[in-house]
């Protein structure tokens, strides 16, 4: 029993010489002779930092790792062994401080240059497809509109000058037609009748009461009856014309007088080249649109103020109000010109 009690003797007294890193740190600076305050200032921390890495005390140092990192920096400052500092803080703290949980990382992938280039595909396409749609819109509005729109103005006035020109002729024909189908009938009623007598005569029966020889007279008068019919219808052609002619002299007569109040507010345009015109009046009507062809003068009439839209302005000539206007002062860099008249 006594030599067990022997044996353990020096374990205990081994475990009592060992002395803590406090301990060690705190001998080694008072045989250098530092002052507590110098060491904290070298280390760049506070000196109840400092004190209580001497004393063992880690209540201003929660956490571990800086616990070792203070440590080591201090035994290195001192000019220490820093590995029997830190293991007599392994001695120390044992199994008391937590483990610590290593979190693996894991590597992100790159993102993909492909997503990158078709965006930059995607954006330079759309760039490229306003600005053709912007030109395209540019050029028509300054003279290179298709050539389906500028038709209709034209198209119209040929189209009103044919309906005009056939109606007389269809109601001329239809009654030269009537006049001579009347005769012809009468022509040959008359002849229908004078066979008639003459078989009469070549039998030999000779009507000889009254009432034979009223027969008689109205068939020989009958023939007459055409003539008869013939006057009221001349007449009423006669009469006709003479009506036209004064509807249309009083016509002439009111567009004369009527003519100088509409000329203020007309517009006369003389195209020596082809050009894409468009004018709006006052009531935002549209009087006139399209392709003009040259060698063409076109005249239009509304509601001052006017808003023009010509293109190839140095080949159009423009009279308002009798007045000439100069179109090539109004036309901007591609000779579109765009302005406004007023009264």
């Amino acid at each position: 029993m006594s030599e067990t009690h022997n044996h353990e003797t020096p374990e205990n007294s081994v475990s009592r010489v060992s002395p803590s890193p406090g301990e060690l740190l705190r001998r080694e600076r008072a045989q250098l002779g530092l002052p507590l305050s110098d060491v904290a200032e070298a280390l760049n921390l506070r000196p109840a930092v400092v004190d209580g890495l001497e004393r063992d005390n880690y209540d201003e140092i929660p956490v571990p790792a800086y616990r070792r990192g203070y440590l080591r920096a201090y035994a290195r400052h001192l000019g220490m062994d820093e590995q029997e500092v830190l293991d007599a803080y392994k001695a120390q703290a044992g199994s008391s401080e937590p483990e610590r949980k290593v979190t693996s990382i894991q590597a992100s992938r790159p993102p993909s240059h492909l997503g990158a280039w078709l965006f930059k595909l995607v954006t330079l396409l759309v760039i490229v497809g306003l600005i053709v749609v912007t030109a395209m819109w540019w050029q028509s509005r300054g003279g290179n509109e298709p050539p389906g729109f500028g038709g209709t103005s034209s198209e119209y006035e040929e189209t009103g000058s044919q309906t005009g020109s056939e109606v007389p002729e269809s109601l001329s024909e239809s009654s030269s037609a009537t006049q001579p189908e009347t005769a012809q009938a009468l022509a040959e009623r008359s002849n229908a009748l004078a066979e008639e007598e003459a078989t009469g005569m070549s039998q030999g029966t000779q009507p000889t009461s009254p009432d034979a020889m009223a027969s008689r007279d109205s068939a020989e008068v009958d023939p007459i009856v055409p003539q008869a019919e013939e006057e009221p219808t001349q007449g009423i052609a006669s009469t006709d014309a003479e009506a036209t002619t004064e509807t249309a002299t009083n016509q002439a007569v009111e567009e004369q007088e009527t003519a100088p109040a509409t000329n203020a507010n007309t517009l006369e345009l003389s195209f020596n080249e082809q050009s894409w015109t468009e004018i709006f009046d006052a009531t935002n009507q549209r009087i006139l649109v399209g392709l003009q062809s040259p060698d063409t003068q076109v005249s239009v009439e509304g509601q001052p103020p006017f808003r023009l839209t010509i293109g190839n302005a140095t080949g159009v000539e423009l009279r308002y109000q009798g007045e000439p206007v100069d179109l090539p002062a109004r036309a901007g860099a591609n000779n579109v010109a765009r302005f406004t008249l007023k009264e």
